[in-house]
């Protein structure tokens, strides 16, 4: 790999084209890549460098490599510059339409309380249980530019009802996320979703009738336990490992109950924030072509993994390639959970499947939601918001897990992801209720489990522990 910069990179720019300056250099430096002018792993010139020979500020050129980078024609690499990715039939840069182009007393610890008590407003109280990132930790202004560019736009655009498929630039972006994980989906096969929840009511209900299996792990996600029961499912737990599921026991289930659905959260699983091996992610798609059962893999938290370099992260779409198992994603939590933007791919035929009962359910979904997560994806910004979250959540980690054993909690601390999953060596519920007494808001681990017992684990989440007020109740309360 040659570590002299690319020279072909340079275009000619012309201010009275009527095109910006960031589309002209991205415009020409994507068609030299295409062109195979610029071959995989080229080092683009420095910031300074292109600024200098194109005449532009360095602002302009950082903004068009970072263009670049969410089209998946460069790659940055930290204290090494910009480089020409590797081309490949996954991350082959998809064409561009004109959409594209634009720029208190006894409590009942159950589903509903967590719920509840999570989206108190009058007055907000620390929840050092909660799944979100406080509003400090993300990025409004980012968000709020975006929605004032989507806002610019013909009007038209807010006043009619999306695509039912979902706005088909976000879906073309996309694709490019996904093929960067080594799954091959195209556009068509993407439907987008009011955030993850959604995507996993309208699985459900395409798969599955009253009476039926769906495994999940346990702990896991507590919210779709209420969700699959409320539609007649008989929801069984199979326990989570460091490493995935107990395979021993999801054998035995799936032999047992004859599930319809297993669905998995394979990197940084919540409440553990541990990942899915190799061995067992090979383990549960043999067991799934076994007992003929689709897995739903749930990866909302897949920007918040640094990579191989840290943990490994085997995704089961990557393996299956959409055969057996849909994949869904979203924003909710790294970006804004407001915009409620998700999404599901899958096979050509289950998309259409599900396109059509997401009409039914609700029509379509918000395009200026989806519009406002395109806008950001495509200027390469949510990259750079998500390299600073992981940063930010890396800097806590060990202090937290320090301060953590010394208020008495066992843990298996992860390298990654933004929970702990902590045994306090006493009822939790009970925990629970004398948190809420003294203004806080626990999640205990019963209501983690289908089964809903009581349980000596919490899970804490990383950012909204950083309140001293939480560390004094723990000290108090654990001795």
């Amino acid at each position: 790999m040659s570590n002299t910069p690319a020279t072909p990179a340079l275009p000619l720019l012309s201010r009275a084209s009527g095109e910006t300056l960031i589309d002209q250099i991205v415009r020409s430096v994507a068609a030299r890549i295409d062109d195979k002018l610029l071959r995989g792993g080229a080092r683009m010139p420095s910031i300074r460098q292109c600024a200098a020979s194109l005449n532009v500020s360095c602002a302009t050129v950082v903004a068009s490599y970072d263009k670049l980078v969410a089209r998946d024609y460069l790659e940055s690499r930290r204290g090494a510059g910009f480089f020409v990715r590797e081309r490949s039939p996954l991350n082959a840069l998809v064409p561009q339409s004109r959409g594209a182009q634009e720029d208190a007393g006894a409590q009942k610890f159950d589903v509903v309380w967590l719920i509840r008590n999570m989206f108190r407003q009058t007055p907000a109280i620390p929840a050092p249980g909660s799944g979100m990132l406080p509003p400090e930790w993300l990025d409004g202004e980012l968000v709020a530019r975006a929605l004032r560019d989507v806002s610019r736009q013909p009007s038209a655009h807010m006043l009619s009802y999306g695509a039912p498929q979902g706005f088909l630039p976000l879906r073309q972006q996309l694709q490019l996320k996904l093929a960067s994980l080594e799954i091959a989906c195209p556009p068509e096969q993407i439907v987008t979703t009011v955030g993850v929840m959604q995507a996993l009511d309208l699985v459900a209900r395409e798969f599955t009738r009253p009476g039926d299996t769906i495994l999940v792990d346990d702990p896991a996600y507590w919210l779709m336990f209420g969700a699959f029961a409320a539609m007649g499912m008989k929801v069984v737990g199979v326990p989570r490992l460091g490493d995935g599921p107990d395979i021993a026991v999801l054998a035995e289930m799936a032999a047992l109950h004859r599930p319809k659905l297993y669905v998995i959260n394979s990197v940084l699983h919540n409440p553990g924030s541990g990942s899915l091996s190799a061995a067992k992610a090979f383990q549960v798609l043999r067991l799934a072509e076994q007992h003929d059962f689709l897995v739903v893999e749930d990866d909302i938290y897949c920007d918040m993994h640094p990579g191989g370099s840290v943990q490994a992260a085997t995704r089961l779409a990557a393996l299956d390639q959409l055969r057996r198992v849909i994949y869904l994603g979203g924003f909710s939590k790294s970006l804004s959970a407001n915009l409620r933007v998700g999404f599901i791919a899958t096979s050509p035929e289950w998309a259409q499947r599900l396109a059509d009962r997401k009409m039914l359910a609700t029509l379509t979904t918000s395009d200026i939601g989806e519009r406002v997560v395109y806008k950001i994806l495509s200027q390469g910004l949510y990259r750079k918001h998500a390299e600073r979250l992981r940063a930010r959540l890396d800097k806590v980690r060990e202090g937290t897990y320090r301060r953590a054993e010394r208020a008495g909690l066992r843990f298996d601390p992860a390298p990654a992801g933004m929970f702990i999953w902590a045994d306090a060596g006493c009822d939790t519920n009970v925990l629970a209720e004398k948190a809420l007494a003294e203004g806080l808001v626990l999640g205990p681990g019963s209501l983690f489990s289908p089964r809903q017992l009581p349980s000596t684990c919490m899970r804490l989440n990383l950012a909204t522990v950083q309140d001293e007020r939480v560390w004094a109740f723990f000290d108090r309360a654990l001795g």
